[in-house]
């Protein structure tokens, strides 16, 4: 379904029309990642792009309301209750050791082995030498423990 008829007949609040169009064009990019071609991709490689789209388009909504402070709370609450931005990781950004959490899935230590978290979420130098730059299987994530920069 479409941004635009999803929130059909909803009024949105002041400062909407400002990003309207960058989140139209998330949302365009996110229905194109998912479908794209997947001949000679792993089943989980398709979902990667998705997640990365997914990223980019809360961090840039989290940098409006928490860095740069030009979103208003009524927009931003707006969003979350509407589910254009995804809250949960967007209130998981602003704890520390989780600046730059690639996504929920990688805390949730019920899809990992051993009940702990994504490989993802191991600065680089403390990792195996097999596991050093090898992405997370499920959202494509090399590193997004805080402790490897911003």
């Amino acid at each position: 379904m479409s941004l635009r008829r999803k929130l059909k007949g909803k009024k949105p609040p002041e400062g909407w029309e400002l990003i309207e169009e960058v989140i139209e064009d998330f949302e365009q990019q996110l229905k194109e990642a998912v479908n794209e071609e997947h001949e000679g991709k792993r089943k989980t490689e398709l979902t990667w792009k998705i997640h990365r789209l997914h990223w980019e388009k809360n961090r840039f909504i989290y940098d409006l309301m928490y860095q740069r402070k030009v979103m208003s709370k009524e927009l931003f609450e707006w969003l979350v209750r509407e589910k254009v931005a995804d809250g949960a990781l967007i209130a998981k950004w602003r704890k520390p050791g989780y600046e730059i959490l690639c996504s929920m899935l990688a805390i949730q230590k019920g899809n990992h082995n051993f009940g702990t978290t994504s490989h993802c979420r191991v600065p680089l130098r403390a990792r195996a030498k097999q596991q050093r730059i090898t992405p997370d299987v499920q959202t494509g994530c090399i590193s997004c423990a805080s402790g490897d920069g911003k």
